[in-house]
């Protein structure tokens, strides 16, 4: 019996104990390879020494300072390590307890910024189908996925969008990745003047998508081609990083490897590592100033934000995560991991792309390979696949509703950057072993 409101409701879940390294221990003694972090979140790993330690001492100096009367050193020590590292001219943090909070911050970030400036007239936000950009209210009307947005259709604020850089499944035959990213961009550009080039204020994606679609990034110079038409109708670009950030794929922040840099970025869950709940947004120096010599702040708030026993967690994150040794780590056994999932499921026929960035892996589940038919939704594959891996000793994070919110399965892979090349080999066999089980029972 449980008091709790599980995410399913029914039985509750494994009860987990204790956890060191890339493992997590339940009650019953067995051992689980955490595969996927959680939710991409533990970065590195459980119990990290470091990272506790830096907690314990804040919180032996102070645990809780409301930000309506204090800063801490904590919050502006991180304040100055992320705006230092991070691309283009984002030069100011405000920090949030999480991803959804971040973003839906970004939101109206954006919306203040046109109204000190004197555009109130900008409105519209542009996102793309099967993204993900939280769960409150206006993240969800943000993100493209349509299963979860269903249910609160009817409450959302109004949102438009265009497609996907989803090349396994929506590029053309002989159509090259740049026509193909140049289409899309196209799309974007007539998107914008469809609503009205002074109606939208921004333009909100994942460098790299995460739940929604399995680790899908873009190529060629698609996110170079957003980065111009942002710039030429005067939208705002928003990337959402907070799974895909923080080191994630291989550079601390994801857009790097993309060649841009946002107007607003958001970041979340490799900040914290799981240590405590934190979220961040960047912003440029434009849309800081923009606030500052207008209503000289910027009307938001949350309780937590700011706390300072989770920025001194996500300072001593930040430390070990941008070491270029770590980094380096990240990108080696990413590669191990493609090679390793390639090599045992490569050739399956219920396998249709293995993909991904860094320690940032998707694999899509298909009925059939060479027409790339998904099962029948009502299998529940992704389901299977998570029962068959945990029994196994691996978290893996498996999601449907890949190709349009109702049909589709992957498995999403995210283990942390501490990993090793036999604990891939493990994370790469188990899988393999649990997505063979399930798609033969």
């Amino acid at each position: 019996m449980t008091r709790i409101l599980h995410r399913t409701i029914g039985p509750a879940p494994r009860t987990a104990v204790s956890g060191r390294g890339i493992y997590i221990m339940d009650t019953e003694g067995r051992e689980y390879i955490d595969g996927s972090g959680g939710a991409a979140v533990s970065c590195l790993g459980h119990n990290h020494p470091e990272v506790v330690r830096a907690m314990q001492e804040q919180m032996a100096k102070i645990s809780y300072a409301h930000t309506s009367f204090f800063t801490t050193e904590a919050a502006e020590e991180l304040a100055v390590k992320l705006t230092d590292l991070a691309p283009g001219d984002l030069d100011y943090l405000y920090l949030v307890s999480g991803g959804s909070e971040a973003v839906e911050a970004a939101l109206k970030m954006a919306r203040q910024y046109f109204v000190e400036i004197g555009e109130p007239e900008r409105r519209h936000i542009i996102a793309r189908r099967q993204s993900y950009h939280g769960n409150t209210i206006g993240a969800l009307a943000a993100g493209g996925n349509a299963w979860r947005r269903e249910p609160f259709k009817p409450i959302l604020p109004e949102t438009h969008h265009v497609s996907p850089y989803y090349a396994y499944r929506e590029k053309q035959e002989g159509e090259t990745a740049s026509d193909y990213a140049a289409r899309l961009v196209a799309e974007l550009e007539a998107k914008i003047l469809e609503l009205g080039s002074d109606q939208v204020m921004a333009f909100v994606a994942e460098p790299v998508v995460g739940a929604t679609m399995g680790a899908v990034a873009a190529e060629a110079d698609y996110f170079q081609g957003v980065r111009r038409v942002c710039d030429k109708y005067g939208v705002l670009l928003i990337l959402d990083e907070v799974m895909c950030g923080m080191g994630r794929t291989g550079t601390l922040f994801a857009c790097e490897q993309d060649g841009i840099a946002p107007d607003l970025m958001t970041i979340a869950k490799g900040l914290g590592g799981g240590y405590q709940p934190i979220g961040a947004v960047l912003l440029s120096g434009r849309i800081y100033n923009a606030f500052r010599d207008g209503s000289g702040f910027f009307q938001h708030g949350h309780t937590y934000i700011g706390h300072p026993i989770a920025a001194a967690a996500a300072n001593k994150l930040v430390d070990l995560v941008a070491d270029p040794a770590m980094l380096e780590n990240v990108r080696r056994m990413g590669e191990r991991l493609q090679e390793g999932l390639g090599s045992l499921l490569g050739q399956s026929p219920f396998v249709g792309d293995i993909r991904g960035r860094g320690l940032f892996r998707g694999i899509e589940l298909v009925a059939d390979r060479d027409s790339k038919a998904p099962f029948d939704p009502s299998l529940k594959m992704h389901a299977r696949v998570k029962r068959a891996a945990m029994d196994r000793g691996l978290l893996c994070y498996p999601m449907g509703g890949t190709i349009d919110g109702r049909q589709g399965d992957h498995v999403l892979l995210a283990p942390p950057y501490i990993v090793t090349p036999d604990e891939i080999d493990r994370i790469a066999e188990r899988v393999a072993d649990a997505i063979k089980a399930s798609t033969t029972e």
